[in-house]
């Protein structure tokens, strides 16, 4: 299995609701996706990013169906456009 967990720090974290609408919207999209957690930054508690992506996929190849899918492509430019940084890290579990 792989592990693909994404952390977004927004423009405006008033939109962090917004950003887990449209990654919630994601987690069907392709056979292979076992986990699917959205999740956005509580007040009081620690966090250097506004939303995170906790996802795993079944293979490799489940991964590779979901990236490039329309819908999911769709969701990247809407978040591009209201995030300020992203980093990923993707690994074996």
């Amino acid at each position: 299995m792989i592990k693909h967990i994404v952390l977004f720090t927004l423009k405006d974290p008033a939109n962090a609701p917004k950003v887990k609408a449209l990654l919630d919207s994601c987690k069907d999209i392709v056979p292979g996706i076992r986990e699917f957690e959205v999740g956005i930054k509580t007040e009081g508690l620690e966090a250097t990013a506004d939303v995170v992506l906790v996802s795993t996929f079944e293979d490799a190849a489940a991964l590779a169906a979901y990236q490039p899918h329309p819908h999911h492509q769709g969701v990247v430019a809407q978040i591009r456009e209201m995030a300020s940084g992203r980093q990923v890290l993707d690994y074996l579990c």
